[in-house]
This record gives C-alpha cells, structure tokens and sequence, in this order.
C-alpha cells in the first residue's frame, strides 16, 4: 500500500471531508463563487482540486441556463401559481 506523504502536492488526493469542505466553500454567495472561479483557473497546483472546481463550475452554468429557460418560457411562473391555488 503506498503512503499518500510520498505523492507530489500536485497529484495528491482529496479526502471525502476535503471534497465536503469545498463545496460548503464554493456554495457561499460572493466569497465562494471568488474561490470557485480562482481554483477554476489554475489558483491551486493540486490537479485535483482545480478539476473539481471546474466540475462545480459547470455544474453551475448548467443550473443556470435551465433556470433561465424555464423563467423564459414562464413555467416557474405557473409553478409558484399552482403553489398559490393549492394553499388558498
């Protein structure tokens, strides 16, 4: 079994709290989307941490372009009155 301490920073791996860690980081409004687009862009020497900061990158893109269609086409309208109707 080979010994994490003897792997180069740059290659070395995250923990499973380390992943948890930074997307409690990466989900705080300004500060966190600050981070995100750093590590995104080659802010760490750890492969490791920059390529998981582009996965929650596009993964924001993507939330964001389905949200912008379905406000666009109204349907998140709709949903809040359908949400009214059911409560009144």
């Amino acid at each position: 079994m080979s010994d994490i301490n003897n792997i180069p920073e740059k290659y070395r791996p995250i923990s499973m709290w380390g992943y948890f860690g930074y997307e409690i980081l990466f989900s705080i409004p300004v500060v966190g989307f600050i981070f995100l687009v750093v590590y995104a862009l080659g802010g760490t020497k750890n492969v490791n941490k920059r390529n998981f900061a582009r996965s929650y990158f596009c993964y924001l893109l993507i939330l964001i372009v389905i949200m912008a269609v379905l406000v666009a086409t109204g349907l998140v309208g709709q949903v809040i009155d359908m949400f009214r109707g059911m409560y009144t």
